[in-house]
């Protein structure tokens, strides 16, 4: 459970207004919003959007709160290492007939084309 930035009491997750002491914790009172706060000093300071100055807020860079806050310390996207998923055996016959089912038809064609002018 996160913290209140004004009076550091636990909160819900999904608080749209601190309990103690009221402070708005989600962007127009909606759930999925956050709103950010600063303790001390400013957001636009730490902020990757006004890092690379692509923030139009109008409290730029004198802002306490913000919905589109992000901290230029984080990458922006998370990095993975993940290998796609490909089947073994049976179904990765089937996979690699199903990829390449025109050359297959080809193939196919060509080879009984060949038999019956060889039959001849």
């Amino acid at each position: 459970m996160p913290d209140c930035p004004r009076c550091q009491q636990l909160v819900t997750a999904d608080a749209v207004k601190c309990p103690h002491c009221s402070l708005v914790l989600r962007a127009y009172g909606h759930p999925g919003m956050p709103l950010h706060q600063a303790g001390e000093g400013f957001l636009c300071a730490t902020c990757t959007y006004d890092a690379d100055d692509t923030c139009t807020y109008p409290q730029r860079p004198h802002a306490k709160t913000c919905m589109l806050y992000h901290n230029a310390a984080q990458p922006l996207v998370e990095e993975f290492d993940a290998k796609p998923l490909q089947p073994k055996g049976w179904a990765g016959f089937r996979a690699w007939c199903r990829r390449h089912r025109g050359w297959l038809l080809l193939g196919g064609i060509l080879v009984l084309s060949l038999g019956v002018a060889l039959v001849r």
